[in-house]
């Protein structure tokens, strides 16, 4: 399967997913990346040069993973930088846009593995295993 994505949303969550990753050394930064979370952000940034393809449900899932890391970063940041400037503040507003994008795609990301889910369980006619999650293929 193809998650579609433009500009904005691939620019927010590279931004974003640098930002995650570099924001346990900034002394500002009240988020913290749990080790899994940096691995999942970490595979995801290179993939992040267009449309994403995903062929398994366990693969989806990875990538929301990192992807919900960002958007927790991204709500964070936005939140302190509302509060440390104003709200109408060009970086404030950046940082909220930043943070919708990626919430967006966190979003269409839940969808998809809803779906996914509901395929296997038709075509199998039993829950979603762990074998299937990383077996049940998806074809673009």
């Amino acid at each position: 399967m193809i998650l579609q994505l433009n500009f904005e949303e691939i620019r927010a969550l590279r931004s974003g997913g640098r930002s995650f990753l570099e924001g346990v050394a900034e002394p500002l930064s009240p988020v913290i990346a749990p080790p899994e979370s940096r691995a999942r952000v970490e595979a995801l940034l290179p993939r992040l040069e267009g449309d994403l393809s995903v062929s398994t449900l366990a693969e989806v899932q990875s990538v929301a993973g990192a992807v919900d890391a960002i958007v927790e970063y991204l709500l964070v940041e936005m939140e302190t930088m509302v509060l440390a400037t104003h709200a109408a503040d060009e970086d404030a507003v950046a940082a909220y846009f930043d943070f919708a994008h990626a919430l967006t795609v966190s979003r269409r990301l839940a969808e998809m593995a809803q779906e996914m889910v509901a395929l296997i369980e038709l075509v199998t006619g039993q829950p979603v295993s762990e074998e299937s999650r990383r077996s049940f293929l998806f074809p673009d």
